[in-house]
Parts: C-alpha cells; sequence; structure tokens
C-alpha cells in the first residue's frame, strides 16, 4: 500500500486571536443545512468540546449575535449579523462606484443586473437588481457560487495571470450542475481566454436550467480585476447570438464606467 502523502504543516501566525478565529467559526457554522443548532451540534460543526462551544455560544448570544430559543434550546441567528453586510455595502467603494450604473443597466434592460467579487475559488453578489423574468430568487446578496462556469467568475479570472487561473482551477470543486457544464480544466482556461480576448464571458445553463448569463470584469486603478458587472437572463427569451449582439457592447461600456483604471 502507498504511504498516505503528508499535508504540509501550517506554520503558526503568531498575530492570530484563536478566540476570535472560533467565534467565527461557530457563527458560519449556521447556513442553510444548519439554521437552528443546538451545543452539541455546533460542537460537531465546528470540532469544539462540548464546553467550548457552550462559551463561545453563551457569548454571542449576549453580544447579540445569537439567539436562542428556550423551549427547544437551539440557537439561531440574529438579525444583528446583518449589521456587517449593511456596513460592507455602505463603506464600499466599489459599491458606491457602481450602483448608478447598476441602476441604469436595470432600467435601461429590464433584466438581472449583478455586481459580483472572487473570493477565492468563488464569486460572492454584493449588489443585484432584480428583474420580472428573473428565474432564481435564491440568488440573493451574500450568494456563493463557482467561478469556473458562472460568467462573472469567468471575467474576473480572465483579468489573472495564468498561474492564478490554474491554481484556482484545481483548487475549485469542478462537477457538472447541470448537462451544460463545461467541467474539463482544458476547456475552462480555453474559454477564460476567449473571455480576456473580447473582454467578456459568457455562461449558458451551466449552474441553472434556462439560465444564461454575461459578464465584464472591473479593474482597478492599477489596473487589476476588482469585481465583475454582469446581466443574468433567460435562454427562452435570448439565443447565444442574441445576447451577444444585444448585450456585449452595454456590459462592456458598464463595466469601463464602474472601474477606476
Amino acid at each position: 500500500m502507498a504511504e498516505e502523502k503528508k499535508k504540509p504543516t501550517k506554520r503558526a501566525d503568531p498575530l492570530m486571536v484563536q478566540s476570535v478565529a472560533k467565534a467565527f467559526r461557530v457563527l458560519e457554522a449556521f447556513n442553510g443545512q444548519h439554521p437552528q443548532m443546538t451545543l452539541s451540534d455546533i460542537a460537531e460543526q465546528t470540532g469544539m468540546d462540548l464546553s467550548g462551544a457552550q462559551r463561545f455560544a453563551h457569548t454571542l448570544e449576549n453580544l447579540g449575535y445569537l439567539e436562542k430559543d428556550t423551549r427547544t434550546r437551539q440557537f439561531q441567528l440574529s438579525v444583528k449579523t446583518l449589521d456587517l453586510a449593511h456596513h460592507f455595502t455602505r463603506t464600499s467603494r466599489l459599491v458606491d462606484r457602481a450602483m448608478p450604473v447598476l441602476q441604469y443597466l436595470s432600467k435601461e434592460t429590464e433584466e438581472t443586473v449583478n455586481l459580483t467579487v472572487l473570493d477565492g475559488t468563488e464569486i460572492v453578489f454584493i449588489s443585484r437588481f432584480l428583474s420580472r423574468h428573473v428565474l432564481h430568487t435564491d440568488v440573493t446578496i451574500g450568494t456563493r457560487l463557482p467561478a469556473y462556469c458562472m460568467a462573472p467568475g469567468r471575467a474576473m479570472l480572465s483579468r489573472l495571470p495564468p498561474e492564478e487561473i490554474a491554481s484556482i482551477l484545481e483548487a475549485s470543486e469542478i462537477r457538472p450542475h447541470t448537462q451544460n457544464t463545461v467541467t474539463d480544466i482544458g476547456r475552462l482556461k480555453e474559454i477564460i481566454e476567449e473571455a480576456r480576448l473580447k473582454g467578456y464571458a459568457t455562461a449558458f445553463e451551466e449552474i441553472y436550467h434556462a439560465d444564461a448569463s454575461i459578464a465584464a470584469p472591473i479593474l482597478g486603478a492599477q489596473g487589476q480585476m476588482i469585481g465583475s458587472v454582469s446581466l443574468a437572463l433567460s435562454t427562452l427569451r435570448y439565443t447565444r447570438e442574441q445576447l451577444d449582439a444585444s448585450f456585449a457592447p452595454m456590459i462592456l461600456a458598464a463595466a469601463r464606467s464602474v472601474s477606476f483604471s
């Protein structure tokens, strides 16, 4: 039997406050699969012992970030956790700069308009204007989706160095969300290169059925990628050719307007 490859030991960070890291680990344990949890559940999801889970849950409850049902003794996130997201959107230069452009795009196209950033292997929606034609209302501000099969992700990846693109693709959990999802890394690199040459990226039914999107990268003052603006549309209303012809010039102009360069 071949020896199991040992994972590299992560060097301890002397500046890291472990108690803060553990508190956020508790908050991040609450999600769609675990909206309410007992202390035992929290301990299991975070890898803490029961005593540690109790201390952190109690502290977060006192601070107002968790609330407990006295009948079921289950904890859940409180509305106060939204304050962090609110402060982000109120202080983000990117959101502030993009807002007029997003509003204009929403009015002119009557389609769903998104502002996203890249975080690791995922895109994160940080602003979103819904259309009456929207098909997927479960995508909200804060939603994370894989970058490799989304037009915004491909647009942002197209502005990164080849070695960074390769690293992100290799770290991604690549799987077929639909029958149209491109899962071959070689082909994904070609698609991202095509997006770099065109200045924008597209995706058709690669994560949701009947969903198409077109996106262009937003650049910072030094020409670095800082985000993406995109349109989400229905394949029941637009073909690939119509998507490019109708919206490519508009999405490119919008991205240039938001860019700081």
